[in-house]
């Protein structure tokens, strides 16, 4: 199982390969955890990536690419891989399917999760955490009674900064403009499978191991 996943923030990407890594022994392969991991070890990668970073910069698709090929040759990733995150658009699609194709691990699929845009929306602003519990709730899905379950615990409903309506619209439209055009390239080569991703976390899991056919 070798695949990507693509989908605007709040698609719920993140909880849907966690949930593969669970039951399919893959792995999941986030860029940031990838940089991160290469800048505390110190690597050639990550020495460039860190002196990127410390001048303001982003981490060019090279330095990334080169970090993705190291890591996919990793023993664990036998069982197959979940790219999260990376491609972001057409270029460094381009330059993953070179990478894949030098190391004989070409992708067996590519995960779209599909959610509407209001939808979307909702998910990301009405995100809210209890500053007693810690629990993450959603002003507009969660059941009003753990919302007031909190609030008569003596917690507030704490919104992150970011969460907010100007900063997820910027974020949304540029997924638009970036990674939608991804939709188009990976459905011409054979690969796309478009999974709707509203309603629970178990019905989407359910329609994406049938999309995968596992």
């Amino acid at each position: 199982m070798r695949i990507v996943f693509l989908g605007a923030p709040g698609s719920g990407k993140g909880t849907q390969a966690q949930r593969l890594v669970a039951d399919f022994g893959v792995v999941q392969i986030s860029t940031g955890d990838l940089l991160r991991a290469a800048v505390a070890s110190g690597s050639e990668l990550g020495q460039r990536a860190k002196a990127a970073m410390d001048a303001g910069e982003l981490v060019s698709d090279e330095i990334v690419l080169g970090m993705i090929h190291d890591r996919l040759q990793e023993p664990d990733t036998t069982a197959g891989f979940i790219l999260d995150g990376f491609p972001r658009n057409l270029a460094q699609a381009r330059a993953l399917d070179d990478v894949l194709a030098d190391i004989s691990q070409p992708l067996d699929a590519v995960c779209l999760l599909d959610v509407d845009f209001d939808i979307l929306m909702k998910r990301l602003t009405g995100r809210r955490t209890c500053s007693k519990t810690g629990k993450l709730l959603n002003i507009y899905f969660s059941p009003q009674s753990e919302l007031d379950a909190c609030v008569e615990a003596g917690g507030e409903l704490i919104q992150r900064a970011d969460d907010n309506e100007q900063t997820i619209g910027n974020r949304l439209q540029v997924y638009r403009e970036q990674t939608e055009p991804l939709v188009s390239f990976y459905r011409d080569a054979g690969l796309l499978r478009n999974v709707a991703g509203d309603g629970s976390m178990d019905e989407v899991y359910a329609r994406l191991k049938t999309a995968l056919g596992v």
